[in-house]
């Protein structure tokens, strides 16, 4: 290799680690804010859903038309995924674990709600209707977004078109862990429920000592049932359904910092190679050099 090239490659490999580090950098500042957002929402959350917990020993939630658990012919497959990419293995794990999800059921049982361009590509491009596609290119979360979609899921779910609503996203557990994550939104049931309060405390921090909640056999719910849990479970759908996109956020970001973390390492290691083996080339010329003026020399003497 003629050592031009070997400079010119040199300086690609040097403005590539410019780029990536600034990218690292772009994606560790909204990666703290996603954080924060997905953290600050987790007490919400958790309460909101605690409340679901607690009720769960009135026999009245079990007869909602959202905790309605009946044979499963038609599903709804609501996928959480991102616009851009540089994110490493983020959206093809969701994609992955949304595959295994609703492999047992035939391509017609099946109807997609995609938030984010490459869980709408996949799914359309193998021929599974796509109900409805939302943009993720926004850094922001937009809880209006989430309560229409909600509240649609709501109310296909009542009317039976279908008979359970599945999430598919990527769960926050910290900055280098993200774990592609499929969760049962509709029907609304106790173990769903434990598992993702679960879910929401982290394992470290202020809210990691948080104990699990307690149901009691019965509650009593004033002032009437109907009109508490005819606001309420709907209500829980939406803020389970807005919590997760929050996780969501805050793994995309996380997993485009490490991508690009890995990336300017690799690239400042590529150049090292690379300057290295420029001076190896240009101290064997030099070597070669004086070595045929040396004997060129001792020709001439003789």
């Amino acid at each position: 290799m003629a050592l031009k090239d070997i400079k010119t490659k040199i300086k690609a490999t040097e403005r590539t680690h410019k780029v990536t580090r600034a990218m690292e950098a772009v994606s560790a500042v909204k990666m703290r804010k996603t954080q924060q957002s997905a953290l600050a929402g987790r007490p919400y959350a958790r309460a909101a859903l605690s409340i679901l917990a607690r009720l769960s020993g009135s026999s009245d939630v079990t007869r909602h038309p959202l905790a309605s658990v009946r044979k499963i012919e038609k599903i709804a497959l609501v996928i959480l995924t991102s616009d851009k990419g540089l994110a490493g293995a983020l959206n093809s794990g969701v994609i992955k674990a949304a595959v295994e999800a609703v492999a047992p059921y035939e391509t017609a049982a099946v109807t997609v709600y995609a938030y984010g361009k490459k869980g709408e590509d996949f799914f359309a491009r193998r021929g599974y209707r796509v109900a409805r596609a939302f943009e993720n290119k926004k850094d922001i979360v937009e809880l209006r977004v989430m309560e229409e979609l909600s509240e649609e899921l709501s109310r296909e779910f009542v009317s039976e078109a279908y008979d359970e609503v599945l999430v598919a996203y990527s769960n926050f557990k910290s900055t280098f862990e993200q774990a592609p994550t499929v969760r049962h939104l509709l029907p609304l049931t106790q173990a769903d429920v434990e598992q993702l309060v679960k879910d929401i405390v982290p394992v470290k921090g202020k809210w990691s000592e948080l104990k699990p909640i307690e149901s009691p056999a019965a509650y009593t719910i004033e002032p009437g049932d109907a009109d508490v849990l005819g606001y309420l479970v709907p209500r829980l759908v939406s803020v389970s359904l807005y919590h997760l996109l929050l996780e969501a956020k805050a793994s995309e970001h996380s997993a485009r910092m490490v991508a690009m973390k890995n990336a300017s390492d690799k690239s400042k290691e590529v150049a090292h190679d690379l300057t290295r083996l420029f001076n190896k080339i240009r101290q064997a010329g030099i070597t070669r050099e004086v070595s045929e003026i040396v004997s060129g020399r001792e020709a001439l003497a003789t």
